[in-house]
């Protein structure tokens, strides 16, 4: 199928989608945590998100069944193939040339014969005299002492390791049992850790001057090819759901750094210079300054219709299921720090508890650094070129 003709069948799945619904693009949005402007480019085949979650979430919001999302999977992974640069195919490799043919040497001349060995003389009786017993040198042993002794080094290396396993199952005999026996989680989770608030303004720090901003849909690629990380604020959507029938119940929302250190000191880049959104969604802020950060739930506003509503606040314990999965999303931020988290949700299901450690797409921890105080460079479409502002977003 063609590039444009991918991204287009794409587009008229998406949009098909959106008239089924009826819904507007804002009320969409606003149920994705996505800006209206990012789900009219999908629409529209202007973008193709860069993962397929907030599609898959799309078609469960919009009523899809199971044939129609496995449909619009596969025409997603044909347009996400066709935005792509196709890697250049190896060509075929080129034949041995036959080499020039050996030249005829000179004959081989015939081995010599050995002459016969003369026959031995006829030994007469004599008296044997001492001979010299010489010194037993010690060497390698025997064939049939070499293999006694290697069957010996293995029956009784195979007696330690049958010790030592037995040893330990008397010694720690819960433990081994529990550990060999605990099944995975009831609950699997999908990340999104490039977000851009409302769809459009995030700042990032990188050690030398960047490429033009990309489109949010690509955001993650961009920050990986110029090694840019979090300025000020990381913005991480978590999509929650159980495994199967049974219901999963969340208990608590952790925040975890494991490393904290002085924040960068690089250049910091805006990727817009202003926006704004009539959604602010229900979320979590966590203060990364702080010695032990909390996740603590706020809730949202809706202020697209003619009268503005709040959007109550994700409060725990909270229940999700296979039909019936979560968001929960996070606005992580720093000034004092470059830090590097976890999020770790608890949860419990049929008697059983547990505890899921949530990194980033690749399962490394998040990374934010502050960027207090220091310029900010914001790109000039016109002039195609940053330019140095001297207000960095996070005030004093």
């Amino acid at each position: 199928m063609p590039k444009d003709a991918a991204v287009e069948e794409f587009a008229r799945l998406v949009r098909a989608l959106k008239a089924q619904d009826g819904r507007s693009y804002e009320a969409l949005g606003r149920r994705l945590s996505v800006s209206a402007s990012t789900l009219h480019r999908y629409c529209s085949g202007a973008t193709v998100p860069e993962e397929f979650a907030v599609v898959d979430r799309l078609a469960l919001l919009c009523g899809a069944d199971e044939e129609e999302r496995r449909a619009l999977e596969a025409a997603w992974a044909h347009a996400d193939g066709a935005r792509r640069p196709a890697a250049p195919e190896p060509g075929p490799e080129p034949a041995p040339e036959p080499g020039p043919a050996p030249e005829p040497g000179p004959a081989a001349k015939p081995a010599p014969v050995a002459a016969p060995e003369p026959e031995p003389e006829p030994v007469h009786a004599r008296v044997p005299e001492p001979e010299s017993v010489p010194a037993r040198v010690p060497g390698p042993p025997s064939g049939r002492r070499r293999r006694r002794r290697g069957w010996a080094g293995v029956v009784g290396g195979a007696l330690a390791v049958v010790a030592t396993v037995t040893l330990g199952a008397v010694l720690l005999p819960g433990k081994a049992r529990e550990r060999a026996a605990e099944p995975p989680a009831p609950l699997t989770w999908t990340v999104a850790s490039d977000l851009w608030k409302n769809g459009c303004g995030h700042t990032y720090l990188a050690e030398r001057t960047p490429a033009p901003p990309p489109e949010a849909a690509d955001a993650r690629s961009w920050a990986a090819a110029q090694g840019a990380v979090d300025g000020g604020e990381t913005l991480v959507r978590v999509s929650v759901q159980g495994k199967g029938a049974a219901a999963v119940v969340l208990q608590a929302l952790h925040v975890r750094v494991v490393k904290r250190g002085a924040p960068l000191p690089w250049a910091a880049y805006r990727m817009d210079d202003g926006c704004g959104g009539a959604v602010t969604p229900r979320r979590f802020e966590v203060d990364l300054d702080r010695p032990r950060p909390v996740a603590r739930a706020l809730d949202g506003y809706d202020a697209s219709g003619q009268e503005g509503r709040t959007l109550p606040a994700v409060s725990f314990p909270y229940k999700v299921s296979a039909a019936e999965p979560e968001e929960l999303l996070v606005y992580a931020g720093a000034a004092k720090c470059d830090c590097r988290w976890y999020l770790e949700l608890e949860w419990s299901s049929e008697g059983r508890r547990g505890t899921v450690r949530i990194g980033d797409e690749d399962g490394a921890p998040f990374r934010t650094s502050g960027a207090k105080g220091r310029p900010v460079s914001m790109y000039d479409s016109a002039g195609r070129r940053w330019i140095t502002s001297t207000n960095s977003g996070q005030g004093d």
